[in-house]
């Protein structure tokens, strides 16, 4: 039985909130912003349903927060429930779109996952202040710009939880594969992962063209339901 469990818990997926723009970039030829909402396992394609969010906001860079959660329609992504919608930046700016979902029970784990999920789109090449923190519970600040990055830059960021880095937490970094033309060599490979150090910076090449998601992983100080609640500190960026 004790080998059982062993393989059990070598091959549970790594989870991770996605939320995907069509674009890290507004221009005057390409104005709106279509984004999609999920819950999934990226890199091998497999989804799992995720509920209407429990908040779904843009916070534009002179701090103003704006509530985007009326404007979701429920569509399908990998199979399961997502959400989508569109936005059309008003002014050039920088633009985080973040949402924080009802946490998804996963029996596999016994616990309840809550993955604050968050991308920040350049608004008319006037994208400035890129690493000021939003104040989420937890979040990932980036020290690389989030946004215009080539295929092999380096992605660093600072984990935090309730405004104070969190040194030695865990990251776990996926690609998209969007298309499915990505293979691992072995399970292991699909899901990197790498620790922050005693400042809660983290560093992380990223080898291919595509999204890649970061989730910075703490639990919660207080259970969820009776289960510990995995809180993860999600951002996505696009490398060209």
């Amino acid at each position: 039985m004790a080998l059982v469990c062993v393989f059990w818990a070598t091959t549970v997926s790594a989870h991770f909130g996605m939320l995907i723009p069509d674009t890290d970039e507004t221009t005057q030829q390409k104005r709106d912003v279509e984004l999609t909402l999920s819950f999934s396992h990226p890199f091998e394609l497999q989804g799992m349903e995720l509920e209407k969010p429990a908040e779904f906001f843009v916070v534009i860079d002179d701090g103003k927060r704006m509530d985007l959660l009326s404007t979701l329609k429920e569509t399908r992504v990998m199979d399961h429930t997502g959400w989508k919608t569109s936005y059309t930046p008003k002014r050039p700016g920088m633009y985080s779109f973040v949402f924080d979902p009802v946490p998804y029970k996963e029996d596999a784990e016994n616990n309840y996952i809550r993955h604050i999920t968050k991308v920040v789109v350049d608004g008319f090449g006037e994208g400035e202040e890129w690493n000021k923190p939003l104040g989420l519970e937890t979040e990932i600040v980036p020290l690389t710009r989030p946004f215009g990055n080539y295929a092999g830059n380096v992605f660093q960021g600072i984990i935090m939880y309730k405004g104070k880095p969190a040194p030695f937490t865990r990251v776990e970094v996926e690609f998209y594969n969007k298309d499915g033309k990505r293979t691992a060599p072995n399970e292991r490979m699909v899901t990197q992962e790498v620790l922050a150090d005693s400042n809660g910076v983290f560093t992380f090449a990223c080898p291919w063209q595509g999204w890649w998601g970061f989730a910075g992983l703490t639990t919660a100080d207080e259970p969820y339901k009776g289960r510990e609640l995995e809180l993860g500190a999600v951002i996505w960026v696009e490398m060209k």
